[in-house]
């Protein structure tokens, strides 16, 4: 499933072809959002916002509708320049202007929504790094009340929305910690250095569209190592490295299902 980082720069991506105008042709080649579709054609964007894995377009000059989003497991978006071409494959959704066109296919949520309803899915959410408006402190609050692992109160996006498997794993070993420590366990210096960690590294991710985590002097240039090999792309220290060395300390990186998840973690430098 996509992670935050990939949200938000698709929601940069749709202001910059589509939003302000002029009016976007909106149509569902798949059928399945014809009815929500046809109410947004020949409406002008007027706000793309992400929260977490959750996106919303926001249509029409004053604003009247909105369409939530979420990819899900499968969902794939296609941004181009000129016009479309004849659609191919399952698209949900389609938007298009003379100069610029969007492909959204396999989407986990596509459904118009109120204002109202907008806003209830953003209170449901924990506080994203990536927005201005976040509140740690919000976070942290659960997190010092529990008991649960710290490594699944990161991926729970009740608490901290839009963190994924990959930053998980990557932001608890770049701070030494545990996954498996609770979370009324971890400490208040701790928490706020992995919320400005998060923060930075996710907004890296997407102004360059990959998760790289290490340090500088950790790249493969700087230690003289091969570089990873992986569909997911980016430099990491121990995600999908299960059984290959760590990096720092040489250590066997481990693997074990926590809550459904994958979970990844070296137990040299975070034991």
């Amino acid at each position: 499933m996509p992670e935050g980082h990939t949200i938000h720069r698709l929601a940069a991506g749709l202001r910059e072809r589509f939003g302000g105008g002029p009016a976007v042709r909106a149509d569902s080649p798949q059928g399945k959002f014809a009815d929500g579709a046809a109410l947004i054609d020949g409406q002008v964007l007027a706000e793309a916002d992400a929260h977490g894995k959750h996106l919303f377009l926001g249509f029409g000059d004053p604003l009247v509708h909105w369409v939530h989003i979420h990819l899900g497991l499968y969902g794939k978006v296609a941004l181009g320049a000129g016009p479309p071409p004849a659609p191919a494959g399952q698209i949900r959704l389609r938007l298009a202007t003379s100069e610029a066109y969007a492909e959204l296919r396999g989407l986990g949520a596509c459904a118009l929504v109120t204002d109202a309803e907008r806003r209830a899915i953003r209170d449901r959410l924990g506080p994203d790094p990536l927005r201005p408006d976040a509140d740690p402190d919000r976070a942290w609050r659960r997190v010092a009340a529990s008991r649960t692992p710290i490594a699944v109160l990161l991926l729970d996006q009740r608490v901290l929305a839009g963190v994924g498997n990959v930053y998980r794993a990557e932001v608890l070993f770049r701070h030494g910690i545990d996954p498996h420590r609770p979370g009324r366990e971890l400490g208040r210096a701790a928490w706020e250095a992995i919320w400005a960690d998060l923060a930075e590294l996710m907004a890296e991710g997407v102004r360059t569209g990959r998760i790289d985590t290490v340090r500088p002097e950790h790249t493969p240039e700087a230690m003289g190592r091969p570089p990873r090999v992986d569909d997911h792309g980016g430099e990491v220290y121990v995600y999908r490295r299960a059984g290959q060395p760590c990096h720092l300390c040489g250590a066997r990186v481990r693997t074990a299902e926590l809550a459904g998840r994958n979970l990844f973690w070296c137990p040299g430098c975070q034991g």
